[in-house]
């Protein structure tokens, strides 16, 4: 039984439930109010240990519910969430009581670090569980590196939300099998995962592809098509490459993320689907918004909970599991010699898994033996052991010269990590994860 009781206040449903989801994989009692309102009604029965509020609200917001809780003598911690960051209402949160004030779209990990801080808890990832039962023979995921077990640790309450997801990444980071696994952990398993890479559609022919068209829309169109929304009715469509969608059909891809409802090329007549959107880029979309090339509109649309992937260089601590992963394939079962293992880890990896997944099948065809050993390899990798290492500068490692850009960063933002993420060009989720990689206190 839980011992602690958390209230979620926010208008929107969705969002009610994503921050809900958090706190109960916690194994904490969760509360959920869709107005400040309907908030005092349950602080008059329960005894709540902690509420996560919303800063816009209609009737209230945040701030005034904040201020009305303690005129009315309710001194438990609040913390409040908002879209719309300003330095004068978190100075007034503060001075109210509030333990912290998260901007919109809320990174999980820190959402759920905040509440375990608050009430002082002390648990185990929800990851670490799944990777005990071999998260790699069942979803294809294979990991050992914390940040990206703490990804997986995050990604399951947004599985169960139906919420649009937006993963981004360098190509070859595992995209695709990351979005598989958001379906396969939603409501909608069992249902159809369809994927559609929009950058190797001809734009002429992917308005077809997905919302499908009626015979004699367009040259060669010799019978309708249902198109693929239709075929991922009732389960989930994965849009790789997202950046790559023409402006024209951008338009109609928010009209499904707003009203669920489609029009068929040639056809005049909606017709309402039921589908759950991944997208997936490996483009700067907030650059791509500044150019002109993508929707503002649609950005924000597919950014309500967005995943970085990280690139295979960040997780060196994955190249073997994975390597061995991709070794034991299709019933072969080859090991990796030392060098060999030296050479791969040494290796940057430009091209990510994709490559090392290559990079094992050429070796499992070279190999003669059980053994993979450095002349299996590709030449640009298995030379990588002979080079000199460049993990130091002036006798620092790479390692402390990342931490200090990232302390200096901090302190010249006075500790706001949006903008020192934006100082560093990283994302906020990765900062976090490095703060924490690190000990970094300020």
């Amino acid at each position: 039984m839980a011992s602690y009781n958390v209230l979620v206040v926010d208008d929107n449903d969705a969002h009610r439930k994503l921050y809900a989801s958090v706190v109960e994989r916690l194994s904490l009692n969760c509360y959920k109010a869709d107005c400040p309102k309907a908030a005092f009604e349950v602080l008059k029965e329960v005894e709540v240990n902690l509420v996560i509020s919303d800063m816009r609200m209609p009737g209230m917001s945040g701030i005034e519910f904040l201020k009305n809780a303690r005129e009315k003598k309710y001194d438990m911690p609040f913390l409040l969430v908002t879209a719309y960051p300003a330095i004068k209402d978190a100075v007034v949160a503060l001075k109210l009581g509030a333990v912290d004030y998260l901007e919109k779209p809320v990174d999980l990990m820190e959402l759920e670090t905040v509440i375990k801080e608050t009430l002082k808890l002390n648990t185990e990832t929800v990851a670490e569980g799944l990777l005990n039962s071999d998260l790699s023979q069942q979803y294809g995921i294979v990991t050992e590196n914390q940040y990206m077990k703490q990804i997986i640790n995050d990604c399951l309450p947004v599985a169960k939300s139906d919420i649009t997801t937006l993963l981004i990444g360098e190509s070859g980071t595992g995209k695709e099998v990351f979005a598989s696994f958001i379906h396969k952990m939603s409501l909608r398993e069992g249902k159809a995962f369809v994927a559609v890479n929009c950058a190797s559609i001809p734009a002429e022919l992917l308005g077809s592809e997905l919302f499908g068209h009626v015979k004699g829309a367009f040259t060669g169109a010799i019978k309708d098509r249902a198109g693929r929304f239709k075929e991922a009715d009732e389960g989930t469509l994965f849009l790789d490459e997202i950046g790559d969608m023409p402006l024209e059909l951008q338009a109609s891809l928010l009209r499904v993320l707003e009203v669920g409802k489609i029009t068929p090329v040639g056809k005049d007549k909606e017709q309402s689907v039921n589908v759950r959107i991944i997208a997936a880029t490996n483009k700067n979309l907030e650059e791509a918004v500044k150019e002109g090339t993508f929707r503002e509109d649609l950005y924000y649309r597919l950014n309500v909970i967005t995943f970085e992937l990280p690139p295979l260089r960040d997780r060196t601590d994955d190249v073997i599991p994975l390597a061995r992963f991709f070794l034991r394939k299709n019933g072969v079962n080859k090991r990796l010699s030392p060098a060999a293992s030296s050479a791969l880890v040494s290796y940057s990896w430009p091209g990510n898994i994709r490559e090392l997944a290559n990079a094992m099948e050429r070796a499992k065809i070279l190999a003669t033996g059980d053994i993979i050993l450095p002349e299996h390899l590709p030449p640009n990798i298995r030379n990588m052991k002979d080079r000199v290492p460049t993990h130091t500068v002036e006798g620092n490692t790479m390692e402390d010269a990342e931490k200090l850009a990232i302390i200096q960063a901090l302190q010249a933002n006075e500790g706001n990590r949006t903008k020192a993420a934006e100082t560093l060009k990283i994302s906020r989720r990765s900062l976090i994860y490095k703060i924490k990689k690190y000990g970094i206190t300020i």
